[in-house]
């Protein structure tokens, strides 16, 4: 997969009438602690809260009617899996979703109430794997797997195509990273519009699997400890991950502590609702100041779903 801004305009095009076009954010006390200037892509005002209704629509529609019919399966803690369940809502298809037994409650309710049917299972990587591949072969539905899928990722590069748009100017794109399909995405996108610009990605330092991967040059799994960042807890995968080695400056990362600052703090003085996951980019703003004084920074918010019965943060 090569940077190909006309494929990337193409897909925005046609998933805009199955998603929102989210606004960009600013806040002048973040840029003067920076001394920088941040826009804030806010796709935690995203149809489900979160990009990956990007993905999940382009994949979906990017099927054939006949196969599209027999509906989309896949596993999710939680985003993905809403995102697979209102996309196929939105096409009048069915969905269904395996969830690990540690996903947040608030994003389970969320799936179901989009009509998704929900198999529990362990939270590994196999078992979520087995169980979504027997329902594909008993029910015929496709699998969209949440990261690791062309489709997926292609769409999820919408957002910085968005923000681009809007901000042709940018020197940096900062995205958080978990299972890859955000950050190869926004690679994709942002190195099409300007092959000079940088992307960096933030990651927790509890679940540091893909800056150990991109260290390496290969794939090392997920420990798929419990950070609070969630959605953060999946490993790379084999499309991804060489469009990440190729097109990212560097993966930065965070502690819990701050983590959780950085998500109290936008609550606090921005009044955005954001998940964890999305305030590990805006931690690694403060912990790697010097990475970004002086710079026009683009940073997407990737979500918002937040459970607010275990305010962890």
């Amino acid at each position: 997969m090569k940077p190909d801004l006309q494929k990337h305009t193409d897909i925005l095009n046609r998933i805009s009438p199955y998603i929102h076009r989210t606004p960009v954010l600013t806040s002048s006390t973040l840029n003067e602690a920076l001394g920088a200037e941040v826009l804030l892509k806010s796709e935690h005002l995203q149809k489900m809260g979160a990009f990956k209704m990007r993905g999940a629509t382009n994949a979906a529609l990017n099927l054939s009617e006949s196969q599209r019919n027999k509906g989309l399966v896949t596993h999710s803690s939680g985003n993905h899996g809403q995102a697979v369940a209102l996309a196929a809502k939105s096409l009048g298809i069915p969905a269904y979703v395996v969830v690990p037994t540690n996903a947040p409650e608030s994003k389970v309710e969320a799936m179901k109430g989009y009509g998704a049917q929900i198999t529990m299972c362990e939270p590994t990587v196999e078992a979520r794997d087995r169980e979504a591949q027997k329902i594909a072969k008993t029910t015929g539905a496709h699998f969209i797997h949440p990261s690791n899928d062309s489709d997926v990722i292609w769409g999820q590069g919408t957002a910085a195509l968005e923000l681009l748009q809007d901000y042709p100017d940018l020197d940096i794109v900062l995205v958080a990273v978990g299972g890859g399909g955000l950050l190869a995405g926004t690679c994709l996108a942002a190195t099409a519009f300007n092959p000079n610009i940088q992307v960096y990605a933030a990651e927790p330092e509890l679940v540091s699997d893909a800056k150990e991967s991109f260290e390496a040059g290969k794939i090392i799994p997920s420990t798929g400890a419990m950070t609070v960042a969630d959605g953060l807890r999946t490993s790379l995968g084999t499309i991804n991950f060489p469009i990440i080695s190729e097109h990212t400056s560097d993966i930065l990362l965070v502690s819990e502590e701050e983590i959780k600052d950085a998500t109290r703090w936008t609550w606090e003085r921005m009044k955005q609702v954001i998940e964890p996951s999305a305030g590990v980019p805006i931690a690694a703003l403060h912990r790697y100041k010097h990475l970004f004084e002086g710079k026009k920074i683009g940073l997407i918010l990737c979500g918002g779903n937040v459970d607010l019965r275990e305010l962890t943060f």
